[in-house]
């Protein structure tokens, strides 16, 4: 497949993000079904083309959109993503075939951990002077834009706001995410009843391997002990609520330290 030429793919680029900053203002929010459905469709346009774009060195420096702009309608854009998927999750259907979210071109470019806490060391350094607060907002649309880290928003604020002056902030994040951690899962065990020292080797498997296993008997070592009185629906409801639990536990913890 040949490549058009760099102007008309530019050119194209513009027109769309001039329709975005007029239609939809950074910062504003978008109702109706109608408009979402324009924007997601916008914005996903944007995004395939700034992946194209970012392979010409002349695009470097033209972008139009500033970081900021680009993380305030990617954080808007992620939103967004949740909210239909909540929907299309109670309704049981597949997201509507004109509803097409680009979250792997975000992916591409999002920011890591590295990058966060390289924030929260500045942040520090400037803590209590001129632009601390400028610093503090730039970590937290650097993670609302982020689809990885978004659902980590509390912890990372809730560490920053552990810190003093002084702190070994690589040092004191990985204590920070273990502890969380634990304290996490342990209340997953509490309130499940699962045998505790199954869960934590199943635990430890699924960080090691990188998912949580649905498949296979692995879960059903972790339940609690059944009842032979008890409904084998009450069993299945059982297992798919505790697989739930810790698939979001997971993925609020995979990577993070």
């Amino acid at each position: 497949m040949l490549l058009r030429p760099y102007g008309e793919y530019y050119d194209e680029y513009a027109t769309k993000v001039t329709e975005l900053l007029d239609g939809y203002p950074p910062g504003q929010l978008i109702g109706g079904e109608e408009n979402q459905k324009e924007f997601i469709a916008l914005f996903g346009a944007i995004l395939r083309l700034r992946n194209i774009l970012t392979s010409f060195d002349d695009f470097a420096g033209h972008e139009i959109l500033t970081p900021r702009q680009v993380q305030d309608y990617q954080s808007l854009y992620l939103d967004l993503y949740a909210g239909w998927r909540k929907v299309t999750t109670a309704d049981k259907e597949i997201i509507n075939d004109d509803v097409v979210f680009e979250i792997e071109l975000i992916k591409q470019v999002e920011v890591n951990v590295d990058y966060i806490l390289m924030l929260v060391r500045q942040y520090l350094e400037q803590r209590g002077q001129p632009g601390d607060v400028e610093v503090r907002a730039t970590i937290a649309r650097a993670v609302d834009a982020s689809p990885s880290l978004r659902n980590k928003k509390d912890l990372i604020e809730a560490f920053v706001d552990s810190l003093t002056v002084e702190a070994d902030v690589d040092g004191e994040w990985k204590s920070f995410v273990a502890a969380k951690r634990a304290e996490d899962l342990d209340r997953i065990i509490t309130e499940e009843n699962l045998r505790p020292d199954e869960t934590h080797e199943f635990v430890a498997r699924a960080f090691r391997d990188g998912a949580v296993p649905t498949a296979g008997t692995a879960v059903t070592r972790i339940l609690p002990p059944v009842s032979r009185f008890a409904k084998a629906n009450n069993h299945s409801h059982k297992k798919q609520t505790v697989l739930e639990k810790l698939s979001l536990f997971f993925s609020r913890y995979f990577g993070l330290a």
